[in-house]
């Protein structure tokens, strides 16, 4: 039987008007801000009055270590949301707005899929709001005030040589990863080095997701250290005056954006970090409005709990006073196949063995979310091929962990095929285990932090850095900056730097790049590896297969 398209299925689905949504959520319509009838952000002044009620309960939904064969993380979020109003709990959906750069490049869109979506899948996996469009903007409006007060004086005394910031573009593009830059003569300014991110890796993006006004955007936006002046101290976007106009265009952006899933759960899709070079995670301002509005809120954490779900809990819950009810990890049997030494192309065949060595991986996951005392169920999200065999040796496996672990067919079924997930995470939330902390003190040093992040959770033996790299962490905890969290970057593939290096390898070692002061996001990121923080396009790229048909429809989306 044939498979029908993503697309198709969202294109045929019936789309409830937008006010109608918010109606249903009890958001009045005049806090409404449309963009057509379908999507619509809800102001910030309504957003701000919603503090006084009190909060539902999160669920963060997280993965093993992903595969090439996809695991489904966005599609078992918005399933859970679903199943979960399904049984009668008010619901919403927190998840990021997807990026350009694996829209066109080898993932496609970031929606969820089959019966378990957000729509208009189409708006949201391409320009939606125009939300990562205003921040590339706002970023780059500052590389170019850096480079016109070098131009007209310095008067800043700015070391061209120690200029941190670079540009940021919304599309994988390996070609601008580094670059010279005001060539052609005085008139276009000082020849440098430099180079460009992508958005969702920028700064400004993690303070955009992070803060929790404008008024705290535009605080955090004057705070970013763009680089040194001759005297090797910082200098600040607040010393160049831009925040202001950067905050001007971010204002509408940060209204958070209200769509709906199929079933018609209200979803909150704002924000769009990256988790393997960037924080993971949606809005603050999305996921505190989306708890004051409803009893569950699930949302997610970008790639595996080694990243998204660790940077969720020691970045964003940090900062915000979150506190997580649960975690769902979702696993697939082809996933586990492939951490057990499966290539790609044979994963349709039954193999029960590869699936139990391949189960190392979920168990440290399982393993890791509990040192941060939250509570955990396992959620195997099935494909067609999965055999019987292969789920009860997951589940028999994983059971000697004190851990549910639940079959859902969501992807084919809705709500329907998720119900019995959505009853057992409704269940262990109400319990109120949750003992939710951060992994380490923040009064511990910067390369402390690093290292215990490297031991803890990717199982290494320790993290390795040169001279330099000490001396910078050192330097920033000099200037008042170690009280900061760790966000680090590094390869999504592996607990290790080592994409090839699957399963749970243990005892490794974590070599620290690069390290990068964000302090504006109040963080410090240290990259990892052989990790770019502009990628690059495969050898066939899904930009090849997305064109408009006869009808002036989009074709080839997912």
């Amino acid at each position: 039987m044939m498979q029908i398209p993503d697309i198709e299925i969202a294109r045929n689905s019936e789309v409830l008007p937008i006010k109608e949504v918010a109606n249903n959520l009890g958001v009045p319509e005049k806090h409404l801000f449309q963009y057509g009838p379908y999507k619509a952000k809800i102001d910030l002044e309504y957003i701000q009055s919603l503090n006084s009620r009190p909060r539902g309960k999160l669920i963060l939904v997280t993965a093993l270590t992903p595969t090439p064969a996809g695991e489904g993380k966005t599609t078992t979020t918005v399933g859970l949301g679903d199943g979960l109003n399904k049984i009668g709990k008010k619901t919403v959906i927190c998840i990021r707005e997807p990026s350009l750069g694996p829209c066109f490049g080898i993932k496609g869109g970031a929606a969820g899929g089959g019966y378990s979506q957000v729509v208009p899948m189409e708006d949201i996996n391409l320009h939606f709001t125009g939300d990562i469009h205003a921040i590339s903007s706002a970023h780059n409006l500052m590389s170019a005030l850096i480079d016109n007060h070098v131009h007209w004086g310095n008067n800043l005394s700015i070391d061209v040589r120690k200029i941190d910031w670079r540009r940021v573009i919304d599309i994988n593009d390996r070609a601008l990863r580094q670059i010279v830059q005001s060539l052609g003569g005085p008139s276009n300014g000082i020849p440098r080095e430099s180079g460009f991110d992508i958005t969702v890796a920028s700064e400004v993006m993690a303070i955009f997701c992070l803060a929790t006004s404008l008024k705290d955007l535009e605080r955090r936006l004057g705070n970013i250290v763009i680089g040194s002046n001759k005297e090797n101290l910082p200098i600040t976007v607040k010393d160049l005056s831009g925040e202001g106009s950067m905050a001007v265009l971010l204002k509408d952006a940060l209204m958070p954006n209200l769509v709906q899933t199929l079933e018609h759960t209200p979803a909150f899709v704002h924000g769009g970090p990256f988790a393997n070079i960037a924080h993971g995670c949606n809005s603050i301002i999305a996921t505190d409005a989306a708890l004051h509005l409803s009893d569950y809120v699930v949302t997610e954490a970008g790639f595996g709990a080694d990243l998204g779900a660790e940077k969720f809990f020691n970045i964003k819950c940090r900062k915000s006073g979150l506190e997580p009810a649960a975690a769902v990890v979702v696993a697939t049997v082809r996933a586990l196949k492939m951490h057990g030494g499966v290539d790609l192309s044979e994963l349709k065949n039954v193999d029960v063995t590869a699936v139990s060595r391949g189960l190392s991986n979920l168990r440290r996951h399982i393993s890791n979310i509990k040192k941060f005392g939250v509570p955990v169920i396992v959620a195997i999200n099935r494909f067609s091929a999965d055999s019987d065999s292969e789920i009860m040796e997951i589940k028999n496996n994983i059971s000697s962990l004190n851990v549910d672990v639940v079959e859902c067919n969501h992807w084919k079924n809705g709500s329907e095929g998720i119900i019995d997930l959505a009853t057992k995470v409704s269940e262990l939330v109400d319990e109120g285990v949750s003992q939710f902390q951060p992994l380490y003190e923040e009064n511990q040093s910067l390369f402390e932090k690093i290292n215990i992040i490297c031991r803890e959770i990717y199982g290494a033996k320790e993290a390795i850095a040169n001279k330099s790299i000490r001396e910078k962490l050192r330097e920033w905890e000099s200037q008042g900056f170690g009280k900061f969290p760790i966000c680090i970057a590094k390869t999504q593939y592996s607990f290790s730097t080592d994409p090839n290096l699957l399963g749970a390898p243990k005892d490794h070692v974590v070599p620290i790049r690069e390290v990068r002061l964000s302090a504006g996001a109040e963080f410090v990121v240290a990259i990892c590896g052989q990790i770019m923080t502009l990628p690059g396009l495969p050898s066939e790229p899904a930009a090849n297969n997305i064109r408009l048909d006869d009808n002036d429809l989009i074709t080839g989306l997912f």
